[in-house]
């Protein structure tokens, strides 16, 4: 018996230690997903508190790459490895510019922050983290107010300094750094924050302090993953948005080119009408078509300037016809000043009746009606004019009933 309870200790024991090595096994479970937005990846906050506790730039370009802390998480590349980032400095007088960029390839290399430093009037250097427009966008800026000075100030503007510029490219990497995997980025802000000296005041502008960095910037600024990637740009990833088919839409609400809101389907437009797509049924219980879709009568839906069967291009009101000449839809002015409005109406037999109120620049109007036959003849048929707007001599001949024809009148 005294074995038989040794045996069940035994298993017992063994049993959880498996399951323990199997919850051990899942917490260090490494979380391969990226964040969609890139510009989280990189906390500016961060990276000037870091700045701040280097004695040189070398020492800071060590820190923001170093794999211990991963003050970084950017894949800007998508090889599905955390880039490594090189610090290039330009200087000029009273400014320093130290630019943060990407080593993404043989050759190319793309700005993802720069950090820009210009002693004021005083004597005491005033510094901004800038992010680049193609990550984070315009006017994303962080103002750093230091409790104490940066011992990297002192070097700054001594005598003879020379500018830092990293040695580090594609392929060539200092012996402490080694490629891991980026994180999500819930857990990439969560492991940063640590690293953000809280001492410090970090504050948020719009406000581009110095005058003079942005030509200082130009000596060693690279933008070539930017020329490259276009629609991988902050304000491409902002305004589309990629569906599950692959396509990409603009969301409601934003501009469009022509300054009007792009609204989905069945959204009230700014006239308080809705929009509606090809297909759907207007208010009226038509179909909405495209151009070159057959309409409810089997005829084309064409947009001004398409030709139409007879060879003739649809025009709107107001475009040019191929005589020089207006299209005018009813209730628009003709060139003379008056109205022009029609009603037409076919029959069963063929014929066609047209009628028109036609108004006189003197106010007085004036129906017409005209009966079109199957044959092609035509009947016209004038309204008589008011009786104050008659002159002596004119009454016969105002409702003159004229048939025409074809070619000629009788």
């Amino acid at each position: 018996m005294k074995n038989l309870s040794t045996i069940k200790q035994t298993y017992t024991l063994l049993l959880l230690t498996l399951i323990f090595q199997g919850i051990s096994a899942q917490d260090v479970t490494t979380v391969e997903a990226t964040s969609d937005e890139i510009s989280e990846n990189l906390d500016l906050e961060a990276v000037a508190s870091i700045f701040a506790d280097a004695k040189d730039l070398e020492a800071f370009e060590y820190a923001l790459n170093d794999p211990d802390t991963q003050i970084s998480n950017l894949d800007l590349n998508q090889d599905d490895q955390v880039d490594y980032l090189r610090v290039m400095e330009s200087a000029e007088k009273e400014t320093h510019v130290i630019a943060i960029q990407a080593v993404l390839a043989e050759d190319i290399y793309q700005d993802v922050a720069t950090i820009e430093v210009e002693k004021e009037n005083e004597g005491n250097p005033r510094v901004q983290v800038v992010g680049d427009v193609y990550l984070y966008g315009p006017g994303y800026i962080v103002e750093p107010v230091y409790v104490y000075r940066p011992v990297i100030f002192s070097i700054f503007w001594r005598p003879y300094y020379r500018p830092y510029r990293s040695v580090f490219y594609w392929g060539y990497y200092p012996r402490h750094w080694h490629y891991w995997k980026p994180f999500h980025v819930h857990h990439y802000t969560k492991n940063v924050h640590v690293h953000v000296n809280v001492r410090h005041t970090y504050r948020r502008t719009h406000v581009r302090h110095s005058v003079t960095a942005a030509h200082v910037h130009k000596k060693v600024r690279r933008n070539d993953y930017a020329r490259l990637h276009p629609n991988r740009s902050y304000s491409a990833r902002k305004v589309a948005v990629n569906t599950s088919g692959g396509t990409k839409i603009r969301a409601a609400g934003i501009n469009q080119a022509d300054g009007d809101k792009y609204r989905k389907v069945g959204v009230n437009k700014s006239d308080g009408t809705k929009k509606r797509a090809v297909g759907v049924n207007k208010a009226d219980g038509t179909k909405k078509r495209a151009v070159g879709v057959n309409q409810a009568d089997g005829d084309k839906y064409r947009a001004a300037g398409v030709n139409q069967v007879d060879g003739d291009k649809y025009r709107v009101a107001g475009v040019n016809k191929s005589d020089g000449t207006k299209k005018r839809v009813a209730g628009v002015n003709k060139a003379d000043g008056t109205k022009k409005r029609v009603a037409s109406v076919e029959k069963p037999d063929g014929s066609k009746r047209t009628v028109a109120v036609k108004k006189n620049p003197n106010g007085s109007t004036r129906a017409v009606s005209v009966n079109k036959k199957a044959d092609g003849s035509r009947t016209v048929k004038t309204a008589k004019k008011p009786a104050s707007h008659r002159s002596k001599g004119n009454n016969k001949g105002n409702n003159k009933k004229r048939n025409v024809k074809k070619g000629k009148r009788s």
